[in-house]
């Protein structure tokens, strides 16, 4: 089925109630193949502010100044390396254009936060087996901690590029506030452990 492209009358509505719209900036580019360090480094730059990949290299982003900000640093980089780049700014001709966009973002985002998830089972898989074999030491709680501290710097790094809101965050916070007293729990332990075995007893040997 062919797409009906909008009419000039609904083209010219839209631009006038732009600001019922959300704004967005678009950013396509082109790079030499060698070296292969700046694609890559351009790739990851603009996958860690969020940017959602529409078509080869054309990528989309909701218009702020942090992201325009951002974005125009990328676009400065990539002229430097003798690419070509534009940066525009855009707005959806009709609202289900839009949706389809917010919903490409909600789920690049779902895709990350199911990874968080995954992740937290597996934390929760380790305590467990520490658990049973009654591994209640020092070691293996700052272990644990830094484990935590990973998951959940993760996750803020993953909230922050979730704009719209993912209905897979509030599931993810959740599982996190999971681990969190999982750890919680075993750190109790351990400290009862350490206070209940207190260190041996250094005996000073007289010549």
């Amino acid at each position: 089925m062919i797409e009906k492209f909008p009419s000039e009358e609904i083209v010219t509505k839209r631009l006038k109630e732009d600001d019922i719209l959300l704004k967005w900036l678009i950013m396509s580019y082109n790079l030499p193949s060698e070296p292969s360090r700046l694609r890559v480094g351009t790739w990851r730059s603009l996958k860690k502010l969020g940017a959602v990949n529409i078509h080869q290299s054309l990528w989309l982003l909701p218009m702020n100044d942090e992201n325009y900000t951002a974005l125009a640093t990328v676009a400065s980089n990539i002229s430097e390396n003798h690419g070509e780049v534009l940066l525009m700014q855009t707005i959806a001709m009709e609202e289900n254009y839009e949706k389809a966009m917010i919903s490409r973002f909600n789920k690049a985002r779902e895709i990350e936060y199911e990874e968080i998830i995954d992740k937290c089972n597996d934390y929760f898989s380790e305590i467990n087996k520490e658990l049973e074999r009654k591994n209640f030491t020092f070691a293996e709680a700052e272990e644990n901690e830094e484990e935590l501290e990973k998951l959940l710097s993760w996750f803020e790094k993953v909230k922050f590029r979730d704009v719209f809101v993912s209905p897979l965050r509030e599931a993810t916070e959740k599982k996190l506030e999971e681990c969190r007293k999982c750890f919680e729990d075993f750190n109790s332990k351990t400290f009862e452990n350490e206070k209940n075995d207190p260190p041996p007893e250094i005996k000073i040997v007289k010549e």
